[in-house]
């Protein structure tokens, strides 16, 4: 799965996705309420609230070698955005973020490289690149 974020304090969300043009996969505002999980083993008490507003472009999980195909999925939705992103980041202080998350299954991992396309569209709006690898046997 990848996905795309703005993330800020606050921000007015739907006002994201009219300047994008985009309607994204998720959205929390600062201050909501996190679910709570429904395993037994994991009792908490503490309620718990997001603390920042975000707004996600997800692939959702799908089966893939090569993480560059999922990149490529949020990348043609956002390369033709760019002033658009610079001009939101500028005005409510966000922050981008790409995220790469990687599930691996009976030691079939992907190619894990990013193509050269997906870095300089990453730099021109200022966005980070994270993974999460999560190893299954």
């Amino acid at each position: 799965m990848a996905y795309f974020s703005a993330v800020g304090d606050e921000f007015p969300l739907e006002v994201v996705t009219n300047v994008l043009g985009i309607e994204p996969t998720e959205t929390f505002k600062k201050g909501d309420v996190i679910e709570r999980s429904n395993n037994p083993n994991l009792i908490s008490t503490k309620i718990r609230c997001r603390k920042e507003t975000d707004w996600t472009l997800s692939t959702g999980y799908q089966e893939s070698y090569d993480i560059n195909n999922q990149l490529r999925i949020i990348l043609k939705l956002l390369e033709w955005k760019t002033e658009q992103l610079k001009h939101l980041k500028e005005k409510y202080g966000l922050a981008f973020l790409f995220m790469v998350v990687i599930q691996v299954e009976n030691n079939e991992s992907p190619a894990m490289y990013l193509q050269k396309d997906i870095i300089d569209f990453a730099s021109l709006i200022q966005a980070e690149i994270h993974f999460d690898l999560y190893i299954f046997s």
